[in-house]
């Protein structure tokens, strides 16, 4: 019998319960076909156990090899304690060469971006997101996420 992979899955183990963070992650499959212009994501709408969610909020963009832009435009609104804030986001996924900026395997990338340092979100009211790019769907993308680290997480 072979202990090795136990032993591996052991230490594994160990090394992830070292890492404490309640961060708050949300991705959306996007269609294979594209993004629509009109379609908008929501996000964090089911969080409901606070009054409101606080940290930082960073956009992530999982696209492929085959995007054909250096950025991607987006529009977010995000619902504050007492008001709806609206910002227009430029993520920069390339460099001026067509270099990504992500990191990737294969034909696949991701660049996580923060958007907002210190943010208070609603609890129970979605962030929405839609991308606001020159064309009316944009292909090449996989995911969008959005992460939300609070302001008292904590990593080992």
């Amino acid at each position: 019998m072979n202990k090795v992979p136990i032993i591996l899955s052991a230490i594994a183990m160990a090394a992830l319960a070292g890492c404490t963070s309640s961060e708050h992650s949300d991705f959306t499959p996007l269609s294979p076909d594209g993004w629509a212009y009109g379609d908008t994501i929501r996000f964090f709408g089911s969080e409901a156990d606070s009054v409101a969610l606080n940290g930082s909020l960073a956009v992530a963009v999982r696209h492929t090899n085959g995007y054909p832009y250096s950025n991607l435009w987006l529009e977010i609104t995000l619902p504050e304690a007492d008001t709806v804030r609206v910002d227009t986001v430029d993520v920069r996924l390339a460099d001026t060469f067509g270099r990504w900026y992500g990191s990737g395997i294969g034909v696949s990338y991701q660049r996580i971006d923060t958007i907002y340092p210190a943010v208070s979100i609603a609890a129970g009211a979605p962030v929405k997101v839609r991308h606001i790019m020159r064309v009316d769907t944009v292909t090449g993308i996989e995911q969008i996420g959005l992460i939300l680290t609070p302001e008292n997480a904590t990593h080992e």
